[in-house]
């Protein structure tokens, strides 16, 4: 069995359709789950996570080139930016969870941290504006008047992060296994197609 990764635009329904396959699949879920994991694991406040997930900090690649990248130092603290330890630390749980099983991972550059694990498919999903500006209002309850700024943002710091902590390029048709528009397809059209390439039969 395939675990399956899914990046996404804001409001293609990433966490909807992510949902439906563990669900279909009885298999773990993870996307806002991991920073609830990584701040048990740690000992450092939820929120704090909470504030700093799929977003870079700017000293991690500095960090590992000069191998100062262990959670905790001679004097028991860590000198790693907030955003760099969360993004570590998910590291480690995916890699984890993946190793245990099939799951299914949302966001968190899943892709690029199980790129050298066989049996994981990666989707990307995206959507006409109209339609993630309609799933943000109704689903999400986005200002209908600040709405696009808020995707434009969202999914600009999504790429930045994904950027930063990987070799690769978020969005980019050749990192991906599969690529779906959820506007063309729907939501549960998009559950299907994916459970089918992930080779999983009714």
């Amino acid at each position: 069995m395939n675990s399956i990764t899914i990046a996404r635009q804001y409001g293609s329904g990433g966490r909807a359709i992510g949902l439906a396959i563990a669900k279909r699949l009885n298999i773990p879920y993870y996307d806002k789950q991991l920073i609830a994991l990584a701040a048990k694991q740690s000992g450092i406040s939820e929120e704090l996570f909470r504030r700093a997930d799929e977003r870079h900090a700017s000293s991690l690649l500095y960090s590992l080139v000069m191998g100062n990248y262990g959670f905790g130092t001679a004097n028991g603290k860590n000198d790693l930016p907030i955003n760099d330890q969360l993004f570590l630390l998910q590291a480690k749980i995916i890699k984890e969870a993946a190793q245990k099983g099939p799951c299914v991972f949302v966001g968190r550059c899943a892709d690029y941290i199980l790129r050298n694990q066989r049996n994981v498919m990666n989707v990307f999903l995206y959507a006409s504006r109209e339609f993630r500006r309609e799933r943000a209002v109704h689903e999400y309850g986005q200002d209908p008047a600040k709405v696009e700024d808020f995707m434009l943002k969202t999914d600009k710091q999504r790429a930045s992060y994904y950027n930063f902590y990987t070799s690769a390029k978020w969005g980019v048709p050749e990192n991906y296994d599969l690529c779906l528009c959820t506007s063309s397809v729907g939501i549960d059209g998009a559950v299907e197609i994916i459970l089918n390439a992930a080779g999983y039969k009714k």
